[in-house]
């Protein structure tokens, strides 16, 4: 054997075994590129102390990876949840109703809080003794909502643990579920549920007819008189408007002047409040989704004379996506397309 052909078969031997050593790097190719992002996104979540911007423009700094969360937001806790987080304790919501189990939880997670023994503090108005007595190094606040905690804001920031602020009315679950994945160092474990639910979304917009566009999604409030009724019609802004758009519907417009302008709820950016005499209005989709609602809400909406010339209600293009559809996040996000799939199947 050649001189030349030693020293090639040496330098192929020191290639191999170069790669072997450095899977992760060049000798990899594009996979080695990829896993050396999982790497250092995985090694991103795991560094501490961290220091991250909340939604009230506060910098809010961790010294050690959270391991007591307090979710003063029900709406939250769900996504604390889902990607494994350890949350310890919660606010609730009023017990015992179409959306919420015996401790004030969201059905959708009840099961789940449960089985991680996670505490309910209160239903109803946050208390600021209650957070604190469970020692927590981390909590989480909304600052939307009917169960925001901002008016116990300062008294919790004043003790020194960490406080941070999101504002989930502009934002879907998703976004919500990676923003606490940073927050807590479950970056890796959010970005597998969007995956999963992207691949899901997918699986429905082939299994369903496409329904007659544009469409309304709207919580649909059945008064007791005729001027009674009214709804709250989601916008692109919000979580289920984002939804219907991820399946591939056209949002309908609303007329701003079919808008309450005066409600509470005028000047949010995810919803716009109808009052009844206006329903006909501003329900201008060709279908209608029905949230936070069941088969009686869908019989409710179809009967009502307020809305019988609208396109929807003459066609019957009315579909109830369930209870606990009013608040959207992986776990209720998922029930919503399983209702959306056999309703609309091919």
């Amino acid at each position: 054997m050649s001189q030349t052909s030693t020293l090639r078969r040496l330098l192929a031997a020191l290639v191999v075994g170069l790669c072997a050593v450095f899977a992760l790097t060049a000798c990899g190719g594009s996979q080695s590129s990829s896993s050396d992002s999982s790497a250092s996104a995985s090694a991103s979540d795991e560094t501490w102390p961290k220091t991250v911007k909340d939604d009230n423009d506060q910098e809010v700094k961790l010294e050690s990876k959270p391991e007591k969360i307090v979710s003063t937001a029900v709406t939250l806790t769900g996504s604390l949840l889902a990607i494994d987080a350890p949350v310890i304790a919660s606010g609730g919501t009023s017990a015992n109703t179409s959306i919420s189990d015996d401790q004030g939880f969201f059905t959708q997670w009840g099961d789940k809080a449960k089985e991680k023994n996670v505490k309910s503090l209160y239903t109803g108005d946050p208390s600021a003794e209650k957070i604190l007595a469970e020692n927590p190094d981390l909590i989480v606040v909304s600052k939307s909502g009917a169960d925001s905690a901002m008016d116990i804001y300062d008294q919790l920031k004043e003790t020194g643990v960490p406080v941070y602020v999101m504002d989930y009315s502009d934002k879907d679950w998703e976004e919500v579920s990676q923003q606490l994945g940073e927050l807590t160092g479950k970056q890796q474990k959010a970005d597998e549920l969007v995956k999963s639910f992207d691949e899901r979304v997918n699986e429905v917009k082939d299994n369903i007819k496409e329904p007659e566009q544009p469409v309304t999604g709207m919580v649909y409030n059945a008064g007791s008189f005729k001027d009674d009724s009214g709804a709250n019609i989601w916008t692109s802004e919000s979580a289920q408007g984002k939804l219907l758009e991820k399946l591939g519907f056209k949002l309908a417009d609303v007329p701003e002047d079919a808008v309450d302008k005066n409600s509470q709820m005028g000047q949010r950016s995810d919803i716009k409040p109808i009052t009844g005499e206006n329903l006909s209005k501003a329900a201008t989709g060709k279908t209608v989704f029905l949230f936070a609602s069941d088969d009686e809400g869908k019989d409710a909406y179809l009967k009502d004379s307020l809305v019988a010339n609208t396109e929807a209600v003459k066609n019957k293009a009315v579909y109830a996506l369930g209870q606990d559809s009013f608040r959207l996040d992986y776990y209720s996000s998922n029930n919503v397309l399983d209702q959306i799939e056999t309703q609309l199947k091919k």
